[in-house]
């Protein structure tokens, strides 16, 4: 899959624990999905839709038709896209990826001395 050489190549995947999380799903459940997966799965299209609404927005919603393994979907998106899972509810993901450059959403730090 070729790479929109204007965007920057997103790094791995955040590590975020289960407050960082929270506080994400916290922020998305406003937003509607961006991303919609069909009968067909998770294909290349749908991975360079997830790409672009990334890097667009960080923080994402991604809905689900009739998935015969949600939880195994959900994993799938997040791996493909470098991003974290923040959580599934119902048929929805929510996918975190900052933006290498200029986060646009700062997560709280929980006892972290980095």
């Amino acid at each position: 899959m070729s790479q929109d050489p204007d965007r920057s190549t997103p790094g791995p995947a955040p590590k975020l624990d289960g407050a960082q999380r929270r506080f994400l799903r916290g922020r998305a459940h406003p937003l509607k999905p961006v991303v919609f997966v069909g009968e067909g799965g998770v294909s290349p299209s749908v991975l360079a839709a997830v790409h672009a609404a990334l890097a667009d927005h960080e923080l994402i919603k991604i809905r689900l038709r009739q998935p015969s393994d949600k939880k195994a979907a959900a994993q799938a998106l997040a791996d493909e896209s470098s991003a974290a899972l923040c959580g599934v509810v119902g048929h929805t993901v929510v996918l975190y990826r900052p933006d290498p450059d200029e986060p646009k959403i700062v997560l709280p730090r929980r006892g972290e001395s980095d």
